[in-house]
């Protein structure tokens, strides 16, 4: 025997030799700390001050570092053929408990960050930030006068909340220039407070109730753009449907009644005529929730579908006419970016594109997990029973659990005899979405 052979045996020798992973132990070890995150998120919804959360954080760190300490060994490789009719190993189902806790983690440590708060530093970021608005701004003589209003009146409130006395600064000719100084004496007086988020709690909520009046009344004053673009929208109608055109502001209370009266058009001429990423955003969350009632805006949300704009593959969707052309579209971003493919699914399903079957079942096998569950979602939406060989495929064999209950839910959906035959043997399934769905299929009895 040569050495290299002989040095091979002794390797292999060893690896026998290794002693085996005890699998018990880091069940038990698992088991304890899906326990000690329960008490942790007790911990959490019992905590009243800043220094409870920082005493829940702090324990927060060391069970990450505890949990980060527990090595899951890989599962035995298995031949493909077999491991349809194989139960789960015991290393694939510590890996499943042992990612429930970690994402359990996650949400608790989201959780005590939302739970922070608010501080006085918060107050100071909106005050600037309306400053900046203010004169970043060129405004109107009208614009200013509604300006100068709400600027004192947020003064108002703000020396009451903090017993000071900051004035409007009248130092200067520009009326932006003296708001920004007055808004500058108003940060610095919310900054030298010293406000503590547990003890003034109370007093950093008005405020930050005031600043909110602060950034609507300045966003209700009159720019100087307003001037051209109110006129153009007068004469169109526009706020034909308004009593007084001051009555809030007028263009957001306009789209709404446009909404409500089912005003297509009227809606489109404000997207068209508002250079405002406010207005536009508006205006597509009305077309969006009118649904089919928005079939005039069709074209125009061609247009900007095509200019990869999402906002607008939802709105087609909604509409719902399986129109050609607005398949066509929609199909172009199948296989494209996960962030277009998700609303050109939705939208494809919603509309019941037959013609999009085929390549939408091509994303079945995508490499993202994501776009596999999309892609499933989005046939059983259409609902053709040429999806169902497909999605059979993907709730046998796909190594996503989710994407398998995504596979089941869609065969739910198409429902027909067949489709819920496939769905309801996997009554006990390993994973639980997906014998929920199982005992969701309504078969029909057998003749």
């Amino acid at each position: 025997m040569s050495e290299d052979e002989a040095t091979d045996d002794a390797a292999e020798a060893g690896a026998d030799e290794q002693e085996p992973v005890d699998l018990e132990a880091i069940r038990e070890r698992l088991d304890g700390l899906a326990a000690d995150l329960e008490a942790l998120e007790s911990s959490l919804e019992a905590a009243e001050t800043e220094d409870d959360l920082d005493v829940v954080e702090a324990d927060l760190e060391s069970f990450r570092a505890e949990l980060e300490s527990v090595e899951v060994p890989e599962p035995p490789e298995t031949d493909d053929e077999d491991e349809e009719d194989e139960e789960p190993a015991p290393e694939e189902e510590l890996q499943e408990q042992y990612d429930e806790i970690e994402s359990d983690l996650s949400d608790l440590e989201s959780d005590l960050e939302d739970q922070r708060g608010p501080y006085g530093e918060d107050v100071v970021s909106e005050i600037e930030g309306v400053s900046g608005t203010i004169t970043g701004t060129r405004w109107t003589e009208e614009g200013n006068a509604e300006l100068i209003e709400a600027v004192d009146s947020f003064l108002d409130e703000l020396n009451d909340l903090l017993e000071t006395s900051v004035t409007l600064v009248n130092e200067g000719d520009d009326v932006s220039d003296q708001l920004e100084a007055t808004l500058d004496d108003a940060a610095d007086a919310v900054a030298d407070a010293g406000l503590d988020a547990d003890d003034d709690a109370e007093t950093i909520a008005g405020l930050l109730t005031a600043t909110d009046d602060l950034e609507g009344g300045v966003d209700d004053a009159t720019e100087w753009t307003d001037l051209e673009i109110r006129e153009q929208l007068r004469r169109e109608g526009y706020y034909d449907v308004l009593d007084h055109v001051k009555d809030f502001p007028p263009e957001w209370h306009a789209l709404k009644v446009h909404e409500k009266q089912g005003n297509v058009e009227m809606i489109l001429l404000a997207l068209e005529t508002f250079d405002s990423d406010f207005m536009e955003e508006h205006c597509m969350e009305s077309l969006e929730r009118m649904g089919s009632r928005a079939e005039p805006a069709t074209d125009a949300m061609l247009q900007k579908a095509n200019r990869r704009d999402k906002a607008a593959m939802r709105i087609l969707g909604k509409i719902g006419v399986a129109d050609e052309e607005v398949v066509e579209t929609l199909v172009d971003y199948v296989d494209s970016n996960p962030n277009l493919q998700q609303p050109a699914f939705r939208a494809l399903g919603e509309i019941g594109a037959e013609d999009a079957v085929e390549p939408i079942a091509q994303q079945l096998v995508a490499e993202e997990a994501d776009v596999r569950s999309w892609a499933a979602r989005a046939l059983g939406l259409i609902g053709d029973t040429r999806a169902i060989e497909p999605l059979a495929d993907v709730l046998a064999d796909d190594e996503a659990d989710r994407v398998r209950a995504s596979a089941a839910w869609a065969l739910n959906r198409i429902g027909t005899q067949e489709a819920l035959e496939i769905v309801a043997d996997y009554d006990d399934d390993r994973a639980y979405l997906v014998q929920a769905e199982a005992e969701n299929a309504d078969l029909e009895p057998a003749a």
